[in-house]
């Protein structure tokens, strides 16, 4: 009852209704895009192309981050993560370039600028990826037949400029949403491909396997949505206390320190060293396809490894390359010089500890301590789909929801948008939380 209570109380709320419909009305274009095939290849003859994918490995992996539009041929088959691939490059540049560093002290007007390059990265790298998805769709699968007009120069020119339109046109989607609607935009385009595949995916699996097997996966998988909630919600309560001060209004009184907390938390790195590491892991696959090193023992030895995503040792130099990353993430995003600084400047200190550098040395050591078994937990996670794969023989495609990026991208977002909600309602309706208490009337 109570949680019909606070759907009514969502709903009452014109402001959040608005924006929960405009992000609904948005996702759905996305979906409506993903099934639209590229103009000058047949449909109907992709099925056996679409059917390389249900069964997971890498191709299934980045057929789930389109939702289904890498495997359709579709206008938005490269997806979001391009823009995602030039965040993460500008947010690295921004260590080592001054200009960037200086971009990024400017406030707002700078975020802008940012902002800026970063879509521009963004085109470059679709007109990187998009030729060589065109270029690979034969060797991925479709037949030859599918290319109602050839494999023409004016069929791939064309067809760039759509795949580079469609990522661009995702993005200003997602865009809109942060503006407009509710939660992060890029974060729930990208959940949104990756629940797209889940029926599919759960649908094979129940056809496959036994319903008490398949009852098994589910508890198993309810686990480890629990275990990733704790993981994404986790933190470390450093002790502040703040010195006496005097508050004025209707009369005065003295405020004596009153105890507060800085939060650190268990993932400050999030999904991120999972994507780099994914990023690095398709580079030993790649190079065990050129020429020269192909025809080798060795190359074809590394592409057998490497190019099995459930295989032992893919994993265990995964789950390294998480922890390595981790770290290295952490280092870059959490100032813990800066909050020290902040700290100082506002009066505040952790009792024992004195302002300035031996705080930051403080916070940089718990921070140390707190990331070990962040990132170990993380890495768990990460290669617990090759986990039930080997041991309960979970179908592949079903196997990529039981971790790694997506399911913490699921959890994540799905968290940050439930707070935004829970904000809204805090703000605007009292009851919406609570059992009791008098409505407040919404803020215009």
């Amino acid at each position: 009852m109570k949680f019909i209570e606070t759907l009514k109380n969502v709903w009452k709320i014109e402001e959040l209704r608005n924006r929960i419909l405009v992000t609904l009305g948005l996702l759905l274009v996305y979906r409506f895009g993903a099934q639209v095939v590229l103009p000058g290849i047949d449909a109907s003859k992709l099925a056996e192309f679409s059917g390389n994918f249900d069964a997971g490995g890498i191709g299934g992996l980045l057929n789930a981050f389109t939702g289904g539009a890498f495997a359709n041929a579709s206008v938005f088959a490269l997806g979001i993560m391009p823009y995602i691939s030039a965040s993460i490059v500008v947010q690295l540049m921004q260590i080592a370039v001054p200009y960037l560093q200086k971009l990024q002290k400017e406030g707002e007007s700078g975020r802008k600028k940012i902002n800026q390059i970063t879509r521009w990265l963004t085109i470059g790298i679709c007109l990187i990826q998009a030729p060589s998805y065109l270029f690979g769709l034969e060797a991925l699968g479709v037949p030859s037949a599918a290319f109602i007009l050839g494999k023409t120069p004016m069929f791939f020119v064309s067809s760039t400029i759509i795949l580079v339109t469609g990522c661009v046109f995702a993005m200003w989607l997602g865009e809109k949403i942060t503006d407009k609607g509710i939660g992060n935009g890029i974060s729930i385009l990208i959940m949104v491909g990756i629940i797209a595949t889940l029926p599919l995916s759960f649908a094979q699996e129940v056809v496959s396997s036994s319903i008490m097997l398949v009852l098994i996966e589910l508890v198993i998988w309810f686990v480890i949505i629990l275990l990733s909630v704790l993981l994404v919600m986790a933190v470390r309560k450093i002790p502040v206390q703040y010195a006496r001060r005097t508050a004025t209004g209707e009369y005065e009184k003295n405020i004596f320190g009153a105890r507060q907390f800085i939060p650190l938390k268990l993932n400050a790195s999030g999904v991120m060293p999972i994507i780099f590491a994914q990023a690095i892991m398709f580079v030993p696959s790649a190079l065990a396809g050129i020429g020269f090193i192909k025809d080798t023992s060795f190359g074809q030895s590394m592409l057998a490894i490497y190019s099995d995503i459930f295989g032992l040792w893919y994993n265990v130099t995964f789950a390294l390359l998480i922890i390595v990353f981790t770290y290295f993430y952490t280092a870059i995003t959490v100032p813990t010089n800066k909050m020290a600084d902040d700290l100082k400047r506002s009066g505040g200190f952790i009792p024992g500890i004195k302002p300035g550098g031996e705080t930051a040395e403080y916070l940089d050591k718990i921070m140390s301590q707190i990331t070990l078994p962040g990132s170990i937990f993380l890495a768990l996670i990460a290669i617990f789909p090759a986990i039930v794969v080997k041991f309960l023989g979970v179908q592949q495609g079903w196997a990529l929801f039981f971790g790694g990026t997506s399911l913490l991208i699921m959890v994540g977002v799905a968290i940050d948008t439930m707070q935004q909600i829970n904000s809204y309602l805090l703000n605007r309706h009292y009851d919406g939380l609570m059992k009791s208490g008098k409505n407040r009337k919404a803020v215009a």
